[in-house]
């Protein structure tokens, strides 16, 4: 058995779980319900998908939040204190994918970081990798997509955080950042020594909270996933996001901005578009533009920024994700 053998093995039956697709299928059918119906498929589609996602969600977050419990607010400040340049922003920028945080609960973060004196742009960099990409993301993307994909998805995701944040920072916007936050007394707190139990601990309360704040999002883009992959002629998504729309791609970012969802709630709808035909730029962008930028979380954060840089913010981001979700839709075909 070749490597390419046993990765494929772990794509599709561990991380994909295509044993659990098939085992539900039969299940249904057991039952005397057609799987190979709309509402069979659709019932299929559901409990595979909210199984699936589930089961990684919660073993990704446990890990991840082990990990995280070295690298606490202070200890972060620290790390990013040391780094100069572009280097900080790159940092700053990989440290987000470690947090599985949601754009909202980003921001309370980048708060922490922008009134230690950390440097605009690179909390920005930080502000724009952790609801985009993170670790979690990048395996459920692999169950979904393949490994080409999801690498590249969370590459792009790095780049435009690490652009974005060196933009911001050579822009000196400073003066646009609230007045609360600028003057925010400033502490240096040594993180306290935690144990393998502590840790244990908290990466199991993380899962815990984690699942609770972003079930409903899950719940909500399986019931939307299956729908579209059962119900929706691809003919429709072809035509509003196929090729044969040049827009297709302008017009899921611009959707996507005010809609607030968890990437962990997004996969299977942008699985769903993908199989009935749509682009995968154009879903690509799709996910991006909802994770990264929502309604609730550009509320929020005007609360601590002024308008301008609020713009300057949200138009780099649509930018962003828009060129990106051209690239993808240019060279699709070396992909899938």
């Amino acid at each position: 058995m070749n490597l390419n053998s046993i990765w494929g093995f772990i794509q599709d039956q561990l991380l994909g779980m295509r044993w659990l697709n098939d085992f539900i299928g039969n299940a249904i059918s057991f039952l005397g319900i057609n799987i190979h119906s709309a509402i069979g498929g659709s019932i299929q589609f559901f409990i595979y998908d909210m199984f699936k996602i589930s089961i990684l969600l919660c073993f990704l977050v446990f890990i991840i939040s082990y990990i995280q419990s070295y690298f606490p607010q202070e200890r972060s400040k620290k790390i990013l204190g040391r780094f100069r340049g572009i280097g900080a922003n790159i940092v700053s920028a990989l440290l987000g994918t470690v947090t599985p945080f949601c754009s909202c609960s980003s921001i309370p973060l980048f708060i922490g970081f922008t009134s230690s004196g950390l440097p605009l742009g690179v909390t920005f960099s930080f502000l724009i990798s952790s609801p985009m990409v993170d670790l979690a993301s990048l395996v459920l993307l692999i169950s979904v997509f393949g490994t080409k994909i999801a690498v590249l998805y969370v590459f792009i995701g790095l780049v435009i955080a690490v652009v974005g944040g060196s933009i911001i920072d050579k822009m000196n916007m400073e003066k646009y950042v609230e007045k609360f936050i600028d003057n925010k007394k400033r502490v240096s707190i040594e993180s306290y020594t935690l144990t393998v139990r502590n840790r244990l601990v908290f990466a199991k309360n993380q899962v815990i909270e984690t699942f609770r704040k972003v079930f409903i999002y899950i719940l909500i883009g399986v019931v939307i996933g299956a729908i579209i992959h059962n119900w929706v002629p691809e003919t429709w998504v072809q035509t509003i996001l196929g090729n044969n729309n040049p827009f297709g791609v302008v017009l899921a970012t611009l959707i996507g901005v005010p809609m607030y969802a968890d990437i962990f709630g997004m996969i299977p709808l942008a699985e769903a578009l993908l199989a009935k035909g749509a682009q995968l730029g154009t879903v690509i962008s799709f996910m991006m533009a909802v994770t990264t930028l929502s309604l609730p979380s550009l509320i929020m954060l005007k609360k601590v920024i002024k308008p301008k840089l609020l713009g300057i913010f949200v138009t780099i981001c649509i930018i962003g994700i828009i060129i990106v979700g051209y690239l993808f839709n240019m060279f699709q075909y070396l992909m899938i």
